[in-house]
């Protein structure tokens, strides 16, 4: 009768773990995210989808270190432990931050749950970043007002004084009034839902007017613009976005050119794609730049930028701007040459040379 007892409890614990085992694969086969269930021994039972493709599991085994030491915790201590981990991957051993967790499921196993991070991480580094950029930029106009200020007020007496630095004084205002809108520039960009403005334009319309805002400038500098853009490239679009990148590339083009040069701004469309480019004679971009270009606060010539004015924003708009259109924006460019610019956006199927 013993016997037979010891075989009835063998059979009903096996039917047990049979049982877990059933449940486990269920549960790991549903997950959206990466599960792997251990058994006493810490060999995988069951690996969901999501694990193998971040390699995770290697011949039944966890080939990470940290995540093992987690289940660890989970079986031995308090019966779940979760922290943020950085773990290598695949055969570039390429670095990923993830969120894992460890919970005991039932005596014998351990399900591991680990979710990829790294994509907000990364968000997470660019917005410090982004945000120690913007304090640095504002802090430098700031600055400069807050002192002008004082010498302004301390030379009542010295009317030549005044007026150089009542001349300061404005241009660093208009600086900050132009960090200040190309902030909210970049913020409409990166938050836009074209579905909400989209219209049908013309880009020709579009480049006409961006050259009409710039044309103050050009004067100014002594810049002259030249434009070839025939009508009959639409897209459905937004167009204030799109008038704010060509105008964005116009200025840069002004800003980086000599007195008495000329900025071309060309449109051309063909097999769906226009391009609109905007090219100059200036100072040209090395290689090494051109690769930063379009980051956002980067200054090819930080001494060029301070002279104009430029906050380092207006490229990273127009490259928003172009992905907000399911298009890009090309440079092409030569030290002691120029650089050309070139926005390209798909558009309906009509030609324009």
């Amino acid at each position: 009768m013993g016997i037979v007892g010891n075989r009835r409890s063998g059979n009903a614990a096996s039917r047990q773990v049979d049982a877990f085992e059933i449940v486990a694969a269920q549960v790991v086969d549903v997950l959206a995210t990466a599960g792997v269930v251990l058994d006493e021994r810490n060999l995988v039972l069951r690996a969901s989808p999501g694990a193998i493709q971040f390699g995770l599991v290697q011949n039944r085994h966890l080939i990470h270190g940290s995540l093992l030491q987690l289940v660890e915790e989970a079986r031995t201590i308090s019966g779940a432990a979760e922290r943020e981990l950085q773990i290598e991957t695949g055969l570039q051993r390429e670095q990923l931050w993830v969120h894992a967790k460890a919970a005991k499921f039932g005596d014998r196993y351990v399900m591991l749950l680990v979710d990829d991070r790294t994509e907000a991480k990364r968000l997470e580094v660019t917005r410090r970043d982004f945000v120690a950029n913007v304090s640095h930029e504002l802090k430098t106009p700031i600055g400069a007002i807050s002192l002008l200020t004082e010498a302004i007020a301390g030379a009542q007496d010295d009317p030549e004084n005044i007026k150089k630095f009542t001349a300061s004084l404005q241009k660093e205002s208009q600086r900050l009034g132009n960090l200040v809108q190309e902030l909210m520039q970049l913020s409409r960009v990166q938050g836009a839902k074209l579905s909400d403005t989209a219209v049908e334009l013309d880009l020709a319309s579009v480049i006409a007017d961006a050259v009409d805002r710039n044309q103050v400038l050009a004067d100014k500098r002594n810049v002259k613009l030249v434009t070839s853009a025939k009508p009959g490239a639409t897209l459905q679009g937004d167009y204030e976005m799109l008038t704010t990148a060509v105008r964005n590339l116009v200025e840069n083009a002004i800003a980086y050119s000599d007195p008495g040069s000329q900025v071309g701004i060309g449109l051309k469309a063909l097999d769906g794609i226009a391009e609109i480019s905007v090219t100059d004679s200036g100072i040209g971009i090395s290689e090494d730049e051109q690769e930063r270009i379009f980051e956002r606060f980067y200054r090819a010539d930080p001494s060029r930028s301070r002279e104009t004015g430029g906050t380092g924003l207006g490229l990273s708009i127009v490259k928003h701007a172009a992905s907000n259109h399911k298009g890009d924006v090309r440079l092409f460019s030569k030290e002691g040459v120029g650089s050309t610019f070139t926005l390209r956006l798909p558009i309906d199927s009509k030609e324009t040379n």
